[in-house]
C-alpha cells in the first residue's frame, strides 16, 4: 500500500523536524526557493523526498503544511499555483483568514514544538473542524495533539507548548550552570541534568506539578531551600510573564 502524500511548503528547522516525524508514516515532498537548499534539506532528513522550487509546483489537490517564516506568507502565496485539498499552517500567529491568500478547501491552524523530530511534539490545533479528525491523525505522527476552539486558544498555546522549549533549555542550562559554579564537571552536570528531565518528564505525565514539589520537599531541607531562592528571584513570575509577552507577540504578528 503506498503511503499518502504530504507537501511541505518551506525547507528551514521547524520544516524538517515535521518531516522527521512524518517520514516514516508519509510519502513527502517539499517546497522551496533554490535546488541547493532543497538538496540540504533531503541531506539532514535521510530520507528521500520529492523536490520542487516555488516555479514548478503545483498545489492541485494537495495536503500543505506551510511552514515558512509568517512574514513570507504573502510573498510565496504568489508563487503557488493551484487549489490545495488541505492546507496546515504552522505560522506563530498567522490567522486563518490570514492563509486565505493561499487558495485552499480548508484550513487548519498548527502549533508543535521541535519535538517533532523525535515523535514527542505537543500540538495544539484550531480550524475547519471538518478537517479536524484528519489533522489529529496527522499531526500524531509527531507526538500528542489537543484540538482547541478559539484562535486565541492556539495563540496562548503557542506560548506554551510551541515556545516552551526555549524556556526549558534556559532553565537547564542554568541548573548545569549552577552546579558547575559550585564545582560539579560540566560533563557531569549535563548528564545528571538529562536524566532528571528524562524522569521528570514522565513523572509529570500523570502527577499534578504541585504534588511533585510537595514529594520532593521535606521539611527544613536542600530542597526546601533551593525552592526558596527560586521564589525569591521570582522564577515563577517570571515564567507566567513569559507566556504573557510570547502571547502578546503572536497576536501582534497577524
Amino acid at each position: 500500500m503506498s503511503k499518502p502524500s504530504i507537501t511541505l511548503i518551506g525547507n528551514g528547522k521547524m520544516a524538517l523536524a515535521i518531516a522527521k516525524g512524518l517520514k516514516e508514516n508519509y510519502s513527502l515532498e517539499v517546497i522551496g526557493r533554490t535546488k541547493e537548499c532543497l538538496d540540504q534539506f533531503e541531506t539532514a532528513l535521510g530520507a528521500t523526498v520529492k523536490k520542487c522550487v516555488y516555479e514548478e509546483s503545483s498545489c492541485e489537490s494537495k495536503t500543505l503544511i506551510v511552514c515558512v517564516k509568517p512574514t513570507n506568507l504573502q510573498e510565496i502565496s504568489t508563487r503557488l499555483n493551484g487549489k490545495a485539498k488541505a492546507l496546515y499552517s504552522v505560522l506563530a500567529g498567522a490567522s486563518l483568514a490570514s492563509l486565505h491568500c493561499i487558495s485552499a478547501h480548508s484550513y487548519v491552524r498548527a502549533m508543535p514544538n521541535l519535538a517533532a523530530e523525535v515523535g514527542l511534539s505537543m500540538t495544539s490545533l484550531v480550524g475547519d473542524i471538518s478537517l479536524r479528525d484528519e489533522a489529529i491523525g496527522l499531526f500524531s505522527s509527531i507526538g500528542k495533539t489537543l484540538w482547541l476552539v478559539s484562535e486565541k486558544e492556539l495563540d496562548i498555546a503557542t506560548a506554551l507548548a510551541g515556545s516552551g522549549p526555549a524556556y526549558l533549555a534556559l532553565v537547564a542550562e542554568a541548573l548545569c550552570d549552577g552546579a558547575v559554579r559550585e564545582g560539579l564537571k560540566r560533563d557531569d552536570a549535563l548528564t545528571l541534568m538529562r536524566g532528571l528531565f528524562k524522569g521528570f518528564g514522565t513523572l509529570i505525565q500523570t502527577t499534578q506539578p504541585s504534588l511533585l514539589k510537595d514529594s520532593v520537599m521535606s521539611p527544613g531541607g536542600t530542597t526546601a531551600a533551593g525552592y526558596a531562592a527560586l521564589e525569591k528571584s521570582n522564577v515563577r513570575y517570571g515564567c507566567m510573564e513569559a507566556i504573557t509577552t510570547a502571547y502578546e507577540k503572536a497576536k501582534s504578528l497577524k
